[in-house]
């Protein structure tokens, strides 16, 4: 019974935080991957601080304090780095989930080691303690580096940029906590006060943000496609900037460019057609063609190049944002 304490509050915060996702931006196949890496990162992360120990004779406190927060955290932000580079995170929520996921399943195993190795010492204040703040700090640790990583992806930034500033946040905060610089109480009763907060305000943010996305951008993609299909297009304001691109590149560049944006604008509508729809509760409308859609941009995307690529950046940027919203129509 005593082991509950350390294994059910960060089960019942991941649920709590996978329920509150009205966007469904997160897949529960890879939710359950997160929480496998979790355990696999402890296993790999006990075997790493072990042999470090060995090799330079380190205190147990030294490794608590210094070592083991960065090798950890290392280990556990690895697969973060993958489901980016993948596409398959694209806002602040679904990143945040996922790496409370793999924080969770890396406190999990790490709770557990505790509870056979210390056998009958390991008692209701040490679960309570390891359960509700340990267990949460990682997952917490791993969130705030995952939110650090994907902010920096939308602001066009490199995913080192980003990810280096997320992985030193949770570093240090794994340290602070290492160091018990409040008694381990009163630091459990902080983060279960705090994180919660944390939570709440990127939730909050990652939805009007989200709302705002869907509304606006959804809006002025199909006038600028309605008005691409009646023959209106050469009249508008992004009309003119592509015709003006004819002094730069070559007719036949030109017209790739011109396929290239307006399927671009077919694609991304139904992308948000389909998080709409999930929002609402309804099932996504998948149509048998998207697969080829999805080729065919790339191929298009590829004969107009980086220069056609970025002459075309004031009407379609193709950021990780962009291209996640295309890899969930793949997906």
């Amino acid at each position: 019974m005593i082991i509950a304490f350390g294994f059910f509050p960060v089960m019942l915060f991941l649920l709590c935080l996978f329920l509150l996702d009205s966007f469904k931006l997160v897949s529960a196949r890879w939710l359950v991957a997160c929480l496998l890496w979790g355990i696999i990162s402890a296993v790999i992360a006990f075997f790493v601080n072990t042999a470090v120990v060995e090799g330079v004779h380190l205190s147990y406190e030294a490794l608590t304090r210094y070592v083991a927060p960065v090798t950890e955290e290392l280990i556990k932000a690895a697969l973060l780095f993958v489901l980016i580079a993948r596409r398959q995170i694209g806002f602040m929520i679904d990143a945040a989930i996922y790496g409370f996921a793999i924080g969770t399943g890396f406190a999990l195993a790490e709770n557990l080691w505790y509870y056979i190795h210390l056998g009958a010492d390991f008692n209701v204040l040490l679960a309570i303690v390891r359960g509700f703040g340990t267990a949460i700090m990682h997952g917490g640790v791993v969130a705030i580096a995952a939110i650090f990583l994907i902010e920096g992806m939308q602001r066009n930034n490199h995913m080192i940029t980003g990810g280096s500033i997320g992985l030193l946040a949770a570093i240090l905060l794994h340290s602070a906590f290492n160091h018990f610089i409040f008694d381990p109480l009163l630091m459990t009763m902080l983060i279960i006060i705090f994180l919660p907060l944390v939570f709440y305000l990127v939730f909050m943010y990652t939805m009007r943000y989200l709302q705002n996305w869907l509304e606006v951008e959804f809006s002025n993609e199909v006038d600028m496609l309605r008005m691409m299909r009646q023959g209106h297009f050469r009249d508008t304001k992004s009309g003119h900037y592509l015709a003006s691109l004819k002094e730069h590149f070559p007719p036949e560049t030109l017209v790739d460019m011109y396929c290239f944006f307006s399927l671009y604008l077919e694609l991304s509508i139904k992308a948000k057609r389909n998080l709409l729809l999930k929002e609402s509760g309804f099932p996504v409308i998948i149509e048998p063609d998207i697969k080829h859609k999805l080729m065919e941009l790339k191929l298009l995307r590829k004969q107009i190049g980086k220069a056609g690529e970025m002459a075309l950046w004031p009407l379609v940027r193709m950021s990780h944002r962009e291209l996640w919203e295309l890899n969930q129509l793949d997906s």
